[in-house]
């Protein structure tokens, strides 16, 4: 279901309303009785962020959120304002949002995060339980272009959540193909996809034998938005791991619930075309390719094996320890061919590793760089806006050490230390240009609702990815 937000230039006696102020805000034009105002009065005492008046025909919320000194705070806060008022209207068919102390700034984030709370999954569902809030409007002082950017990014951010929380028995990687190429045609991206033959001539070793035990073809989709008025001479490359579903391979995943979920493994690839969805979108004028390499990573007789040594599109040998540690093995291919572009920067994102959950949660992404200091500093700050940080992992030189393999260049498991950072290390060995990697296994899917962004996939990454774009035009 889609989250409509849009101008309103009239007020009637009939709409819901959001009335945005403080204590010094007229509110004689809202048809409040002495003792409505009297109860706002008392509940304002008592510093309370949202005050609701049932007028049965009609809800009024006023909302004066509370100072932060830090802005980045409080636009989290206005956010997490906008999903507290999304849940008291999940029933009602539109709200209109009134900036009645005329802060255009605050209306806007209390809308992103009514409609970011406002997704609901429910395809699969033979009885519809998604909410019945459909519109929300701002009033008529509102920026008509900024209302149209904030569209465009809840709906990127909704496409990606539905490909997160779409089951693998109705996403393979054709399918996952498929979807980029659907999002292209909407918003005028270019999208080539490359078939198994296509990758077999390309000699993607990594690719390739994760999917050996499949029975679907694997594929490699190439994203690129390149508007006449580009700004950048060289294109930012974003990567995102597809494994549309992880078993193990033959190293099947031993623990209770480690399956249940890993419908959500490509996570990575469906962050990456939420973003390029947001910034054609939008028209950003920044030359932007986007690589997804897809497959599922399954048990048969023809799998590949502990102990296997095999050869990446770069010529690179490596000698694969465990195959759940697969998601590495895609994303090399993918990083050595984008060295044909010639990349002013590349930033991959993946739900890769445990080891970045169990050491911040889901509460942030977790990060690694090299050749990009000053890049990964303005992806931090961006973070900092979007309320989508980045922790960032210690890359030191000693960690090269435990990637080094008896028999081959290198093995794709790094031991029992420290495997959040031996992954990244790994994929480093594949990169030459300036590089960012966003280990996205943590906030990426929550079985716990988490403010706006739900619970189920939770598109963390789009917003982050789309922002720090802009910020280079």
């Amino acid at each position: 279901m889609k989250t409509i937000i849009k101008k309103k230039t009239t007020i009637s006696d009939k709409d819901n309303l959001i009335l945005l102020c403080d204590k010094k805000s007229k509110l004689s034009d809202f048809n409040l009785s002495k003792q409505e105002l009297d109860y706002i009065k008392l509940e304002w005492e008592d510093k309370k962020e949202i005050v609701a008046i049932n007028q049965y025909g009609r809800h009024i919320f006023l909302v004066l959120p509370k100072k932060e000194k830090d802005n980045n705070q409080h636009a989290e806060n206005c956010r997490l304002l906008g999903d507290r008022l999304a849940g008291k209207l999940k029933d009602d068919k539109s709200v209109l949002i009134i900036d009645v102390k005329e802060n255009q700034t605050e209306a806007m984030q209390i809308a992103e995060g009514m409609a970011l709370s406002n997704y609901t999954f429910t395809k699969h569902k033979t009885e519809g339980t998604a909410n019945k809030l459909t519109t929300i409007y701002l009033c008529k002082n509102s920026n008509k272009k900024n209302i149209e950017e904030l569209q465009n990014i809840v709906d990127a951010v909704y496409f990606t959540r539905d490909l997160i929380n779409e089951p693998f028995s109705h996403l393979t990687a054709k399918d996952l193909a498929e979807a980029a190429v659907k999002s292209g045609k909407a918003n005028k991206f270019k999208t080539t996809v490359f078939n198994k033959k296509k990758i077999e001539s390309l000699k993607m070793g990594g690719l390739l034998a994760v999917n050996k035990g499949s029975i679907d073809e694997p594929t490699f989709t190439i994203m690129e938005w390149k508007p006449k008025n580009a700004k950048n001479k060289q294109p930012i490359i974003l990567i995102g791991k597809g494994i549309v579903y992880d078993t193990g391979g033959l190293s099947l995943k031993p623990t209770a619930n480690s399956m249940d979920l890993m419908k959500t493994d490509m996570g990575g690839a469906g962050t990456v075309i939420g973003a390029m969805q947001a910034i054609s979108a939008n028209n950003l004028p920044i030359h932007v390719i986007a690589l997804t390499p897809a497959t599922d990573n399954r048990p048969s007789g023809n799998a590949y094996a502990p102990g296997d040594v095999i050869t990446m599109h770069d010529g690179t040998t490596v000698e694969v320890l465990n195959t759940d540690a697969e998601g590495r093995l895609v994303l090399a291919d993918a990083l050595s061919f984008a060295k044909k572009y010639k990349p002013e920067l590349v930033i991959d994102l993946a739900t890769l590793t445990g080891a970045a959950v169990a050491a911040i949660g889901h509460y942030g992404i977790v990060s690694m760089h090299e050749g990009a200091e000053k890049e990964h500093a303005r992806l931090k700050e961006t973070g900092g806006h979007t309320h989508e940080r980045l922790a960032e992992m210690p890359f030191w030189s000693d960690y090269d050490g435990l990637i080094k393999s008896d028999i081959a260049d290198i093995k794709n498991l790094g031991g029992p230390h420290a495997g959040a950072i031996t992954a990244g290390k790994f994929l480093a060995h594949f990169a030459d240009y300036p590089w960012i990697h966003l280990d996205i296994a943590g906030p990426s899917y929550t079985k716990a609702k988490y403010g706006y962004r739900g619970k189920g996939a939770t598109g963390m990454g789009v917003r982050l990815l789309y922002q720090f774009i802009k910020n280079r035009a």
